[in-house]
């Protein structure tokens, strides 16, 4: 089920799931999602759902609304882009929509799957275990320090919206983490990481924007 998630300055304050056929959103109370903000139009745009696709339409707001950085009327969402109103960024993820979202995935595992065997050193799991196991970030600097983000769902994406996003997901063989979006690419144990998804392992240091955190896995 397709649903958008709510930010301001890299922090989620709401994620909804679209239901309906037409979920409108604007400053007004009687919006499915209200965004309280001056900059947001008091109807400012509708999503409408067709199927497993969703269109974003701006409905002549003040302010206009972007995906991905670029201003938009009407628009095809795709999964992972970002929906910008005023300062808000709303992340739009549609895991069984698409099928680019799964082809760029199962091509860019392809890629990978080789790398795995040389990085099971210091994993005891076996290999179709390791998705079961709890697995977690630890933000170790920055505002955010001690906070431990849980790796629960399929994906996870970290960092601050237009800066730098990276995306953890749950594979059968673990997890892999991917920069999404951002000119600063996240690094790993000090190595950049690319579009390519790299497999993590416990104990794995990620930097993010300048904040360090580790994978940490039960």
């Amino acid at each position: 089920m397709p649903k958008m998630i709510v930010s301001i300055d890299g922090v989620v304050i709401k994620e909804v799931q679209l239901t309906k056929d037409r979920t409108t959103l604007g400053r007004r109370p009687y919006n499915d999602i209200v965004i309280d903000n001056l900059a947001v139009s008091g109807e400012h745009a509708v999503l409408q759902m067709t199927g497993n696709e969703v269109y974003l339409e701006d409905l002549n707001s003040t302010n206009g609304t972007y995906v991905n950085g670029k201003a938009v009327k009407k628009q095809l969402l795709q999964n992972s882009d970002t929906v910008e109103i005023g300062k808000y960024k709303i992340k739009y993820i549609n895991e069984a929509a698409g099928p680019t979202f799964e082809k760029t995935m199962i091509i860019k595992a392809g890629t990978v799957m080789p790398a795995p065997p040389a990085r099971t050193d210091t994993a005891a799991a076996p290999a179709a275990d390791l998705s079961q196991a709890k697995a977690a970030i630890k933000v170790l600097s920055g505002a955010a320090a001690g906070r431990e983000v849980p790796l629960v769902k399929v994906v996870t994406t970290l960092g601050k919206p237009g800066v730098a996003v990276a995306a953890i997901t749950k594979r059968p063989h673990g997890f892999v983490v991917a920069h999404v979006e951002g000119s600063s690419k996240p690094t790993l144990n000090g190595t950049a990481i690319g579009a390519e998804p790299v497999t993590l392992k416990n104990g794995d240091l990620l930097e993010l924007a300048g904040t360090q955190m580790q994978f940490v896995q039960a």
